[in-house]
């Protein structure tokens, strides 16, 4: 199928196009130079065309997000979605697989990744990723808290780590090294945390610090396309935005050496709002997102999300189980957790992030702190859907910093007075272009995962997922703003039209995207000789019945990485 989108106000980053007026050609599935006289013409006159978006974190499928499902079916009773031809769904803060697709379609997004697998039910996930339609898909593996990686980096045995690393992406169809807070975690287990880069994780004798240092250096001798992907100790308590760059700064002197892919940086924050945060308490706690996104802007090693608290009613899920009780002991709200035997752990617990709550608001306010002192090039709009709020409300955020007027109306008469009290909001006129929308949704994110090749942009030779916006880029009405964005005009996924006017019109199947590391052979019989004896003597399961099987995808994208000269 052949198309020419025409006249259209293009904002592509990563070709430094910046609202020029022009056409797209789209053939078979991809972005060429030209079509035929017989090619489909779309009317893109006085409309946005950004390429499709792409989401670095999200929880949308797994073990975790069932659990919220199942726990919460006062959630599941919202916001039902029927459409003739398509799937019916329901759900609020935690929708269900198909109306998931359906939803981030609707947007424009056409790649999301799932930013949590536990290893052991890394099938659950891909069961559920079988059953999203409209977007490609990616999971990132739980590191942060192995009993192998604490013992390999322990021990100083970084090759050991390394082939680990490689074995658990290829057999669980992982993409990237997640770390969540690392030992925390694990000392969780024991009815313990850990609070700071140094405390030592009970019966492991090896520190946070010695953890993301150690995976970061492994992540670069196997050249993965993600940097490591952190979610630090202490998120949600006051005073935590020291650990936070004290965690940033520990990496610094690593070299990134991707093998595929173009980043340039070895260190990713997800969240940065929820690390934020300073004061002793919630009585005094203050933004402290100016000062984070002062590192951020200083560093090149650092690339940061911000988990955008968009003041609803949500489900807060992590795999920081210590601070999910926490959060259950403040609010009394029902609880869920989980421990993952040698691997991670989990916590669920329902949230509402009250507009007139004085720390909602403050929450709130040092998100948009972030954004409006961030560097555009330097971080990516996410909600850490659910835990800051739903996905859906990616075109609220982004009315929010298209629109002062907007943004203002909120500070004045819809949140809390600590939200301009206690941060830096309103010292600040920035206002998002156009251009760097297409920075914070869709360049930024694809070129940090290392997916930049074929996606994230427009040029010639990239996947024909496209997204075009019925708004003028000038646009300063926060209403119409999110109104485009949540109901794109058109949005192309591998070159057919899946959605018109917000309406899903086409369902597709995307890739699962995984990564495909080689190692040296002699390490990996090394490697299997260990687990062989852990799988045994620990695991609850054979290690033949670990790895996720090829048929756990409607169709695979592996991205191969040669590291066979890890020794």
């Amino acid at each position: 199928m052949e198309y020419i989108i025409r006249n259209g106000t293009v904002f592509d980053p990563l070709n430094k196009v910046n609202g020029e007026k022009m056409d797209i050609c789209v053939k078979d599935g991809k972005i060429v130079e030209s079509v035929s006289k017989n090619a489909l013409e779309i009317d893109a006159n006085n409309k946005v065309v950004m390429a499709g978006g792409v989401d670095s974190h999200s929880h949308i499928a797994g073990a975790k997000v069932n659990t919220g499902r199942t726990l919460r079916p006062e959630d599941s009773k919202k916001d039902l979605f029927s459409k003739e031809g398509l799937r019916q769904g329901s759900g609020f803060s935690i929708p269900s697989t198909f109306k998931t697709g359906y939803q981030y379609s609707g947007m424009g997004y056409t790649t999301v990744i799932e930013a949590a697998m536990p290893p052991l039910v890394a099938r659950h996930t891909h069961e559920e990723f079988m059953d999203l339609p409209q977007i490609d898909k990616a999971a990132m593996p739980l590191f942060g808290n192995s009993w192998m990686v604490l013992e390999y980096l322990k021990n100083g045995d970084l090759s050991m780590c390394a082939a680990y690393v490689a074995w658990l992406l290829r057999v669980t169809k992982g993409f990237a090294i997640k770390i969540v807070n690392p030992g925390g975690t694990e000392a969780w287990g024991w009815g313990k945390n850990v609070h700071g880069l140094d405390d030592e994780v009970p019966y492991f004798g090896i520190t946070p610090r010695e953890i993301v240092t150690g995976l970061a250096k492994v992540n670069e001798m196997l050249g993965l396309p993600h940097s490591v992907h952190v979610h630090p100790n202490n998120l949600g308590h006051p005073g935590n935005w020291e650990t936070t760059i004290d965690t940033m700064d520990c990496v610094k002197d690593i070299k990134a050496k991707p093998k595929f892919g173009d980043r340039d940086t070895v260190y990713y924050n997800t969240h940065l709002q929820f690390h934020s945060y300073g004061g002793t308490s919630w009585k005094d706690c203050v933004s402290k997102g100016v000062e984070t996104a002062d590192y951020v802007n200083k560093h090149k090693h650092v690339m940061i999300d911000v988990g955008q608290v968009t003041l609803d009613e949500t489900t807060t899920m992590t795999a920081d189980g210590p601070m999910e009780y926490d959060l259950h002991m403040t609010n009394g709200l029902k609880w869920a957790n989980c421990d993952v035997e040698l691997e991670t752990g989990s916590g669920v617990v329902p949230f509402i992030y009250s507009p007139k709550g004085p720390v909602y608001s403050l929450q709130w306010a040092i998100g948009l702190d972030i954004f409006l002192y961030t560097n555009p090039e330097k971080l990516i709009l996410t909600t850490d859907h659910p835990n800051a709020g739903p996905f859906i409300r990616y075109p609220r955020v982004i009315a929010w910093l298209l629109s002062k007027e907007y943004r203002d109306d909120w500070i004045q008469n819809r949140v809390h007075k600590w939200a301009a009290q206690k941060s830096h909001i309103t010292e600040t006129d920035k206002e998002y272009s156009m251009y760097e929308i297409a920075q914070i949704t869709r360049a930024n994110s694809s070129k940090v995962l290392g997916l930049s090749g074929d996606r994230g942009h427009l040029g010639v030779g990239a996947k024909a997922d496209i997204s075009i916006y019925d708004i003028d880029p000038e646009e300063k009405s926060g209403k119409k703003i999110e109104k485009a964005f949540l109901e794109a005009a058109y949005v192309l996924k591998n070159g057919d039209i899946v959605v018109k006017n917000g309406n899903v019109v086409k369902e597709v199947y995307g890739d699962t995207i995984f990564v495909n590391a080689e190692i040296n052979e002699s390490l990996e019989a090394e490697l299997l000789k260990d687990l062989n004896m852990k799988f045994k003597k620990l695991y609850s399961v054979n290690m033949e019945n670990y790895p996720v099987q090829d048929a756990y995808a409607n169709s695979w994208m592996p991205i191969n990485i040669d590291a066979t000269e890890i020794q």
